[in-house]
């Protein structure tokens, strides 16, 4: 088995790699960087330098790894130091949301059109994204945070679309977005006191999710928004 992470240092991305690492100890398993080289190293884990915003990094990673049976794409945003999620329509800022769409929305685009061909070389492949419940615009009941919800929301659509136009192409693929509940991470800290404590889930928690959700989906399931938990979320 072939494995693409990308966000393999942030603490969902790293999660999954241990996990893999643990019940799949003959994959080999490929992940990505930004700045500075991981710590974390193993024989079958082989790390790339990559700004996966950048449509140059992503093609040039893809000409490196022509045969992957799983892509999970574990970037993203919430917040900066200079800025938090808005509680208003008064506090956007054009920069911000930007910045939002550039790392929530742009990258799985890019990964997916380099990428297409080394998933079709495997019988059964898998294109996961990490989304979040806030960009369902179904259900959208309390406002806010308006630049993180619309660039997850953008990037359900791209997600439905692409999984739309592989059912042809690339028939042997699953492509989900996967909700991975609040992960205690950096993303989240400035958040988690609103969060009852056996609702803020442990990384390694969260990547056992997705990787036991991932054993039981199959072709049939492509273009499904799907919680930690496997039930269906609303688009």
């Amino acid at each position: 088995m072939n494995v693409l992470v990308l966000g393999g240092t942030g603490s969902i991305g790293l999660a999954i790699i241990q996990q893999l690492l643990l019940i799949k100890p003959h994959a080999n398993i490929h992940a990505t960087f930004f700045h500075h080289q991981p710590q974390y190293q193993h024989s079958h884990l082989h790390w790339h330098q990559c700004d996966i915003t950048l449509e140059n990094h992503i093609k040039a990673l893809a000409k490196q790894l022509p045969r992957l049976d799983v892509v999970i794409n574990a970037v993203g945003m919430l917040h900066t130091t200079e800025h938090q999620p808005e509680k208003s329509i008064q506090q956007f800022d054009t920069n911000f949301f930007q910045a939002n769409i550039q790392t929530n929305t742009l990258p799985s685009l890019l990964i997916a059109k380099h990428f297409m061909a080394a998933l079709k070389t495997s019988s059964r492949s898998y294109f996961v994204t990490i989304s979040a419940k806030v960009g369902s615009i179904e259900d959208n009941r309390l406002g806010g945070w308006i630049s993180y919800r619309s660039s997850k929301a953008a990037l359900n659509m791209a997600i439905k679309t692409i999984s739309i136009e592989w059912r042809t192409k690339l028939p042997h693929c699953c492509v989900i977005a996967f909700h991975p509940g609040t992960t205690a991470s950096p993303l989240s800290k400035p958040f988690q006191r609103n969060v009852a404590p056996h609702k803020l889930f442990t990384p390694s928690y969260t990547a056992q999710c997705l990787l036991n959700l991932l054993a039981t989906l199959t072709p049939q399931d492509t273009g499904k928004f799907l919680s930690y938990d496997g039930n269906a979320l609303p688009w």
